[in-house]
């Protein structure tokens, strides 16, 4: 009652952040993203117990590029859950502390997205690290909610709505109606399980060692889910199997596809696995509505075209697939109403 005569109870928010497991994005309201670090922890490895923070996103890049022997990198977000409460509690407070000061504000009011499902440990650990930051208040939403704001949908109406988004760590296939996410299929596998598949995948096939940076280019540049279907071609060096020497390779479109193949497969399984668990009314908005790619995943060549042809519902991809998650956080910051509805309960 009080809502309808004085409007929302929750004020706007100020700062917005992603805690991604490649990447934290930060963005201020009327300012847009003002960081995008990755989401790592570099410690000294001479006492590794005592954890001594050598350097944090970028700037623990850099010492790390200086001094790779003397250091151990912590990633405290892995498969899309925070693994290292420790580490990432370090971790956002440096971040925030870093966009506080641009934000000009002294005692924001932060928005934090994270992976479908944490738990209250994970969701308190999270509002701590904010706290001890500078944080007056801090409010947690759902990332595919996030997402699919970001990628233009809107969440408010009744209609059902599918967002699949394939981040570094984990996959979430999302059905949304009334602002609210009806039904959501995790799913442990990114963009990191892909590097991962490649990998294996030459290491099988061509008896070529590759490293992750190498598997990531790869799958950035020939990556594909119709691995027939315009092939391309890429030398790449690596170190042979069987005698460790360093040997060139020509990699095609086609070994790469091959190697996503399975992983792929996983997801479509997710998709029909999500519309099977989807109260039917729902089911047909989606059919209507269609699916919405979201993730740096989504950049995956045919992905869409893959999907479509194997669940027989059009799919479209994200304008900026990698930033609609911080794209829709930055939304939910000027618009109280909606982020008082979709706001996890602590």
């Amino acid at each position: 009652m009080l809502e309808w005569l004085f409007g929302s109870t929750t004020a706007g928010a100020d700062i917005y952040v992603d805690l991604g497991t490649a990447n934290t994005l930060i963005s201020i309201q009327n300012k847009g993203m003002v960081l995008n670090e990755p989401s790592q922890v570099m410690v000294s490895s001479i006492d590794p117990k005592k954890r001594k923070i050598l350097g944090i996103g970028l700037e623990g890049l850099e010492i790390l590029k200086k001094n790779p022997g003397h250091i151990v990198v912590i990633k405290p977000v892995k498969d899309g859950v925070i693994a290292d409460f420790d580490a990432a509690r370090v971790m956002l407070r440096h971040f925030l502390m870093k966009a506080i000061k641009v934000s000009n504000k002294q005692r924001p009011k932060v928005v934090v997205s994270l992976p479908y499902g944490v738990t209250e440990v994970e969701k308190k650990a999270i509002v701590e690290a904010c706290r001890s930051a500078g944080a007056s208040k801090t409010l947690l939403i759902d990332e595919p909610m996030a997402a699919a704001i970001g990628a233009g949908i809107n969440v408010r109406e009744a209609k059902g709505h599918m967002v699949i988004d394939i981040g570094g760590g984990s996959t979430e296939i999302a059905v949304i109606a009334l602002a609210d996410i009806v039904y959501c299929e995790p799913l442990r596998l990114g963009g990191h399980k892909f590097d991962e598949d490649i990998i294996r995948y030459l290491k099988d096939t061509k008896k070529l060692v590759v490293s992750d940076q190498q598997a990531e280019y790869l799958k950035v540049n020939l990556g594909t889910a119709l691995p027939k279907k315009n092939i391309q071609k890429l030398e790449v060096q690596g170190h042979d199997l069987d005698s460790g020497f360093l040997r060139t390779e020509v990699i095609s479109s086609e070994d790469i596809g091959n190697a996503l193949s399975n992983s792929i497969q996983l997801i479509i399984h997710g998709i029909l696995n999500a519309l099977e668990k989807t109260p039917p009314e729902l089911v047909s908005d989606v059919i209507e509505t269609g699916i919405m790619l979201a993730g740096g995943g989504a950049l995956i060549k045919e992905l869409a075209n893959k999907i479509e042809a194997e669940v027989r519902i059009q799919v479209r991809v994200a304008d900026n697939p990698l930033t609609a998650i911080a794209v829709g956080g930055e939304m939910v910051l000027s618009d109280p109403d909606l982020l008082e509805k979709i706001q996890l309960q602590l």
